[in-house]
C-alpha cells in the first residue's frame, strides 16, 4: 500500500502542529526571541516567534514518530490512518489556559487495522520511539559537532530533550503506550 495522506489527515496533522504551538509557545519565548534585543520584545497577547519555534521544536517529534507507526503499518500490509486526538488537544489547551505546571496529553495517534500478528504489532509500536531515538540522535550528533550556529542553539538542545522524553515515556510498558504493545507482542510472539 503506497504512503499517502488523505486530506483529513493532512487537515489533523495542521490543527495537531498549531495547537501545540499554542500550548507551548510560552514555554519557549526566550528560545524563541535569542536574536532579538530583550529589551525591545515586548509580550505581545500572541508571540508569532513563539509559536513558530514551539511548532518547530515540538511537532516534528510528534509527527515523525506518527509517520513511523503509519509507514512500518503499511509496510505489514495494514490500514493505518493518522488522527489528531481533538478531546486531548483541547485537554491540553485548558491545562495551558489554567496555568496547570504539568501539561500532559496525546496529541495524536495512528489507527491501523488488518491482519498483523504479534511480532508485526511489536514493530509497529515499535516504529514510533525509534523515530524520536533516531532525532535524539541527530540532535546529539548537531551538538557534539559544535558547528550550531548561536541561533540554532536553542533548537537542537530542545529537540534533543523532546525526543528523549517521547522516547523513554513511549516505552514505558504500561498500557496503553507503545512500550506495552512492544513487550507484549514480544512477549506473545516468542512464549
Amino acid at each position: 500500500m503506497p504512503f499517502t495522506f488523505s486530506f483529513p489527515e493532512v487537515v489533523d496533522l495542521v490543527v495537531m502542529t498549531a495547537f501545540l504551538g499554542f500550548i507551548f509557545m510560552d514555554m519557549f519565548r526566550r528560545q524563541a526571541h535569542m536574536d532579538i534585543d530583550p529589551l525591545l520584545v515586548s509580550k505581545p497577547m500572541f508571540d508569532w516567534h513563539a509559536f513558530w519555534f514551539a511548532c518547530l521544536v515540538i511537532a516534528p517529534g510528534i509527527v515523525l514518530h506518527e509517520i513511523g507507526h503509519k509507514i512500518v503499518a503499511l509496510s505489514f500490509g495494514q490500514i493505518a490512518v493518522f488522527h489528531a486526538a481533538y478531546n486531548f488537544l483541547i485537554l491540553g489547551l485548558i491545562l495551558k489556559l489554567v496555568n496547570f505546571p504539568f501539561i500532559f496529553f496525546v496529541p495524536g495517534y495512528v489507527s491501523h487495522m488488518g491482519s498483523a500478528g504479534p511480532l508485526q504489532l511489536s514493530i509497529i509500536a515499535l516504529a514510533g520511539p525509534l523515530v524520536n531515538f533516531l532525532l535524539w540522535g541527530l540532535a546529539t550528533i548537531m551538538l557534539k559537532q559544535k558547528k550550531v550556529k548561536k541561533k540554532q542553539l536553542a533548537f537542537w538542545l530542545i529537540t534533543q530533550k523532546v525526543n528523549l522524553f517521547l522516547f523513554i515515556f513511549n516505552m514505558l510498558p504500561i498500557p496503553p503506550f507503545d512500550g506495552f504493545t512492544v513487550f507484549s507482542g514480544l512477549y506473545h510472539a516468542f512464549f
